[in-house]
């Protein structure tokens, strides 16, 4: 009876004994830590380039574009284009009625006929009068003729030379007043400047166009472009300028042109900063491709980035910038997927790699998703499959 009690107890107590077990077991199941997914990213050898890119988007440029507006206003009278034309340089674009100018022409011409006119009478009549003076003084060196008689023909011609110089003097100013007749007539047509396309046009035949006054912004009559002619005009940061200069080679990249970028440099630096309200002060540059045609046909206003490239280094390690934590430190993976920070030293760095100077070698694994929740030093991790699965 004994025998039996003594090995009831000893069940109980192993039975217990192995829920405990299991219970702990359990328990630390649920509780052991889980592994994080994060994504890896193998150092390698490649190219890697120090480069600085636009604050806000820039825009294609047109190297020739003019506004124009006639400098007087008046009724639209003549349109001799329409939008999306190409001019020639020196065409005819528009004119506003000026009949009264053209009539104040044709007047001024007038006189320009009678004043010629006059001056061949006024010195025929001069050198009729020379020739009768010359023909007293003879008279009088013979004693033919008083002294008074030829003082008197040699003040007339005198008088009739003075005349003929006076019709002369008429005549340029006639012919002054002809010129300004038709500087007149210029302000109140237009002609194109240089060869280009017609971009826009404000007003019709009929309608009244209203020249620009000083400081107030009145939307041009026409918007000439030479499209033939782009560069790309982006806004860096003031702080990034000291670091640009003339010649400079850049990646520009369209949006209208997407996963594509076009070789180019850079052709000005503004000499001055822009401080626009509400927005950081930046310095304007001018970028221009390297093979315009590469591009195709663009149109003026696309936006557009530009990438100016200070520095580059071939065959070096890199890893991704999204790498790197504040301080120059990476995370890499032990053999049993505990994360451990190391110190690196970075050379050159962009947006996409960094060089590895020190630190780190070619085919070492390194965190690129540190932006995931309790990604750190000693967390446990595993590699993100489906990363890893987009990847290949």
């Amino acid at each position: 009876m004994t025998t039996s009690t003594s090995s009831s107890r000893v069940r109980r107590w192993l039975i217990a004994l192995i829920v405990i077990l299991l219970l702990a077991a359990g328990w630390w199941w649920a509780s052991r830590p889980k592994p994080i997914a994060v994504v890896f990213k193998e150092a390698d050898r490649g190219k890697v380039e120090s480069t600085i890119a636009n604050t806000r988007a820039g825009t294609v440029e047109a190297c020739q574009r003019t506004k124009l507006s006639p400098i007087l206003g008046g009724r639209i009278e003549v349109l001799a284009v329409k939008e999306g034309d190409r001019v020639k340089k020196g065409q005819l674009l528009m004119k506003l009625w000026n009949d009264d100018q053209q009539a104040q022409t044709s007047l001024a011409l007038s006189q320009v006929d009678s004043a010629r006119k006059h001056v061949v009478e006024a010195c025929t009549q001069a050198a009729n009068a020379e020739s009768e003076a010359k023909r007293q003084a003879e008279l009088r060196a013979k004693g033919f003729v008083s002294s008074s008689k030829e003082e008197t023909a040699r003040t007339d011609a005198q008088a009739r030379r003075a005349a003929c110089d006076a019709a002369k003097a008429d005549v340029s100013q006639a012919e002054m007043r002809v010129k300004v007749t038709r500087v007149e007539q210029g302000r109140t047509v237009l002609y194109a400047p240089f060869a280009g396309t017609i971009a826009k046009i404000v007003g019709e035949v009929g309608e009244y166009s209203t020249p620009s006054p000083p400081g107030v912004p009145t939307p041009p009559a026409i918007d000439l472009i030479d499209e033939s002619c782009l560069y790309i005009k982006a806004p860096m940061d003031e702080v990034d300028a000291p670091k640009i200069q003339v010649g400079q080679p850049v990646r520009i990249t369209l949006d209208a042109l997407p996963k594509q970028s076009f070789p180019g440099h850079v052709r000005r630096v503004a000499p001055y900063v822009s401080a626009v309200e509400k927005q950081s002060r930046t310095v304007d540059v001018e970028a221009v491709f390297d093979h315009p045609e590469a591009a195709g046909k663009l149109l003026v206003g696309y936006s557009a980035d530009v990438e100016v490239v200070l520095a580059a280094r071939d065959n070096v390690v890199r890893v991704p910038t999204s790498a790197i934590l504040e301080g120059g430190r990476v995370l890499v993976p032990r053999a049993d997927g505990i994360l451990e920070e190391r110190k690196i030293k970075a050379g050159l760095s962009n947006w996409e790699y960094t060089e590895v100077l020190e630190g780190l070698n070619a085919g070492e694994r390194v965190v690129t998703s540190l932006e995931r929740e309790g990604v750190k030093a000693g967390a446990l991790v595993v590699a993100d499959g489906n990363t890893a699965a987009a990847a290949k």
